[in-house]
């Protein structure tokens, strides 16, 4: 059983044999008003420049009838097949030379056909229907003389027709090669600005991260301490578990909103996320950071020899602080009960330097604490930090058997 073939819409079908551009993939893709308009314009003008010729032609003399319907014949194909022009301009191009021979008709489309050869930037093939009209012009003149000009003097001005029309076909080409390769720079440069945008806004999130690390071990490393303070002391009086407990709690209670803080922080940038609060301590917050650390039991030293550290700036006093607090932390974690020294010093001439010693326990005494996951991931994260600011990291036991953790940063200008 057989069905019959449904009939396609003349639209469709004008839009199938009268495509527009063709893709870099050779996909044509649909022609839109902004062409039709271009080419509607392009086969009137044609038509008109074809019809003053013909009409000069004809009252310059009489020519044989076979001819004339060439004539006709060919300008009337080549007109409209300009409608195809940007498919086939090479093909439609040659064509138009070749009758430019004996057609004054086809004298619009052939200006038409290597303007539109010269816009596809293909300079070779512009040159080479050029010359090929200015051979083929030969037997034309010929064919339709000039009554007041000689043969020579005929085919000089035709030459020179030929080559303005021809250095208009390379400027128009030579102009829409640039106009592309501006739009390509501009959408490139878009997209470069967008990628170092990106790349920032990583940068920035995982600077921000690194940062929160250090503060939530600083605060899980608190909350152990006064958890193993619990655990050893059973016989505390009420008021002390109860003061413990409420320590355990704010602890606890800041440990999850800096937790809250670094999973924002790591959120995609298109999830709707309250900013989180970014920490930027200076040296102004050592005393309270290490009031914080003598609130949970430890025993601490602050040595600071500064001009003044409020005009230290920020990033220094940040790097600055940063390593006092990996040094607590890490005097919590592996030497519980042992006093600790923090020295920090600096000038212009000399550089900023940092200092925490850990004392060793004597006999081993003090309250062992419980093991903290990701030892040893601060100071790496610490060394890079110095780094970057130009510095140097210096970290171990020393002969004495105490943990000494040092490092020196240039002075900033």
């Amino acid at each position: 059983m057989t069905t019959a073939a449904t009939p396609a819409h003349p639209a469709r079908l004008l839009r199938q044999l009268l495509p527009g551009d063709l893709h870099p993939d050779g996909v044509a893709r649909r022609r839109t008003a902004r062409d039709w308009a271009v080419d509607v314009g392009c086969f009137v003008t044609a038509v008109l420049i074809g019809l003053s010729l013909y009409d000069l032609e004809a009252a310059e003399g009489v020519v044989p009838e076979l001819i004339r319907f060439a004539d006709l014949v060919a300008g009337g194909v080549l007109c409209v097949a300009l409608f195809w022009r940007r498919r086939f301009p090479l093909a439609l191009a040659v064509a138009t030379a070749v009758a430019g021979a004996f057609s004054p008709l086809s004298g619009g489309a052939a200006v038409v056909a290597l303007i539109t050869l010269g816009a596809r930037g293909r300079l070779g093939a512009v040159l080479a229907v050029s010359a090929t009209h200015a051979v083929l012009s030969l037997p034309y003149l010929h064919l339709y003389p000039d009554r007041e000009l000689s043969f020579w003097p005929s085919v000089a001005w035709t030459w020179l027709l030929l080559a303005v029309i021809t250095a208009w076909a390379l400027v128009v080409g030579a102009r829409r090669q640039l106009v592309h390769s501006l739009r390509e720079r501009a959408v490139r440069a878009e997209a470069e600005q967008e990628l170092r945008m990106a790349q920032a806004r990583q940068l920035e999130r995982t600077r921000i991260a690194r940062e929160m690390h250090d503060v939530l071990a600083h605060r899980i490393s608190l909350l152990s301490l006064h958890a193993g303070a619990l655990e050893f002391r059973p016989d505390a009086s009420p008021e002390e578990i109860a003061r413990a407990a409420g320590v355990i709690r704010d602890s606890a209670h800041q440990a999850l909103q800096d937790l809250r803080a670094v999973i924002g922080v790591l959120r995609a940038p298109d999830e709707s996320v309250d900013e989180p609060q970014r920490p930027q301590p200076t040296l102004s917050d050592l005393p309270e950071l290490v009031a914080e650390s003598l609130s949970a039991g430890m025993r601490v030293r602050l040595t600071q020899l500064l001009p003044d550290p409020a005009e230290l700036p920020a990033h220094a006093g940040r790097t600055a602080y940063r390593v006092v607090q990996e040094g607590l932390t890490n005097a919590r974690k592996h030497a519980p009960g042992a006093a600790v020294q923090v020295a920090v010093a600096g000038e212009p001439e000399r550089g900023l330097t940092v200092e925490v010693l850990s004392r060793a326990p004597l006999g081993g005494a003090g309250t062992p604490a419980s093991d903290i996951p990701g030892t040893g991931t601060g100071l790496v994260g610490l060394a890079e930090r110095v780094s970057l600011a130009g510095g140097r990291i210096e970290h171990g036991r020393t002969p004495a058997g105490d943990f000494r953790l040092w490092t020196w940063q240039p002075w900033p200008a």
